[in-house]
């Protein structure tokens, strides 16, 4: 792992070195960030060693990730996930050049695939046994089918109120689920507290530096899926803050080992009901705690772990912030599944949602290359699509019947 040089806290800038398991920073309790080697990389990645590579999965930027073991890669096929050109959505909406990035195509259907498969490999290679995890539902579900296609067994926090179908998918690739009679919020730190007392790997969103190191390589992949030219702006849902803030770091990856000549503009898209990050972007930086009851359950966070990292993310990206309401991310999911034949959940709704409102204010210009990341498949919360998709039409099984319906 000589390509990288250490970890260091995202507040106060203290430094850890790349050996062992470092969550976040035991001065100020910030986060911590992988600093690479940029000029080692450069030697070994490029646009030409990278159009020879077969390997159409996360792993193929592997000397982009803080690991040494290629024994802990999962046989699985995570990432490079379609990047769909939206006609017929951005000619609705008034743009020329509209793409979705559909990471429901991932293992367990969602962009978690991305932070799992690097966060596991990780404790796959320092040698632990136990891996646990807290989340909404997507996390967990793909911490629990990574871990079963290597044959580990997760320990699992989920809040009570999470979507049936999530918990299913736990259930169904082994893992030990604890389902807290609480918030998200409370199930992340029963979740922290069980780590530590245990010695277990805490894979946690905004806790672990390693999930992020997973959750940029969507961005390695829309730049090269482009041949190479960056979008103008790119939409991100945001919850804990983690995947916007690991889109972020994936750019500048690429801009630092000279395989892009400019960043985009991240957009981060939050509920009104959940909405942390967006009002500290809007306001004066600073994340305060809310009380979340968005219908969007994977982004349904009181206090985002990894919120600071978004929030500088989108400035430095020179970017803006975004809240809709719930009613127009429901209606948004219709809208992408009858334009675009993507079936998204809610949360992966939400930066289509956040586009529809920025277009209807003229804040983007009809020219300008925009991706929208649709982070999580609609299947995982089957419930809030049958309420919104309209009703099935009872018909005898005669021919009779049905001309009788269609008014023949």
């Amino acid at each position: 792992m000589s390509h990288v040089l250490g970890l260091k806290c995202t507040g106060c800038r203290q430094e850890f070195p790349p050996q062992g398991m470092h969550y976040v920073c035991d001065r100020c309790g910030k986060n911590l960030d992988v600093v690479y080697d940029y000029n080692l990389i450069k030697k070994k990645v490029s646009r030409a060693s990278l159009a020879e590579n077969t390997d159409f999965s996360v792993w193929r930027y592997w000397d982009l990730y803080p690991l040494k073991d290629h024994s802990a890669i999962m046989p699985l096929a995570i990432g490079w996930t379609p990047l769909y050109r939206a006609e017929t959505l951005g000619h609705q909406l008034g743009l020329e050049k509209l793409w979705l990035k559909d990471d429901g195509k991932n293992p367990s259907a969602s962009y978690k695939d991305r932070a799992s498969s690097v966060a596991i490999a990780k404790a796959v290679e320092l040698g632990f046994e136990k891996i646990c995890g807290a989340s909404t539902g997507n996390a967990a579900s793909s911490t629990a089918c990574l871990c079963a296609s290597i044959g580990l067994s997760p320990i699992i926090f989920v809040p009570e109120a999470a979507p049936k179908a999530k918990i299913a998918q736990l259930l169904v690739f082994g893992a030990k689920v604890f389902a807290v009679k609480g918030t998200y919020d409370d199930a992340f730190d029963l979740c922290l507290e069980a780590s530590e007392e245990y010695g277990w790997y805490n894979r946690n969103t905004g806790y672990n530096p390693y999930t992020r190191e997973g959750k940029k390589s969507c961005s390695f992949e829309i730049c090269e899926q482009f041949n190479w030219e960056v979008p103008d702006l790119v939409f991100v849902p945001v919850g804990d803050g983690n995947i916007i803030s690991g889109v972020w770091k994936g750019f500048k990856d690429l801009l630092g080992i000279g395989l892009i000549d400019r960043l985009p503009r991240l957009v981060a898209v939050q509920s009104e009901k959940s909405s942390a990050v967006a009002d500290a972007v809007n306001g004066d930086g600073v994340i305060r705690p809310v009380k979340a009851t968005t219908i969007a359950d994977s982004i349904s966070v009181n206090i985002p772990r990894d919120g600071e990292m978004a929030v500088r993310a989108v400035r430095e990206s020179k970017g803006m912030a975004v809240k809709v309401p719930d009613k127009d991310i429901l209606d948004t999911i219709i809208l992408i599944a009858r334009t675009s034949g993507i079936f998204a959940e809610p949360a992966g709704a939400t930066s289509v949602a956040g586009l529809r409102k920025l277009v209807s204010t003229g804040a983007i210009k009809d020219s300008e290359k925009i991706v929208c990341l649709i982070t999580g498949n609609g299947l995982k919360d089957i419930d809030t699509a049958m309420k919104i998709a309209g009703q099935t039409i009872p018909v005898e099984p005669e021919l009779a019947s049905l001309k009788k319906i269609l008014g023949e």
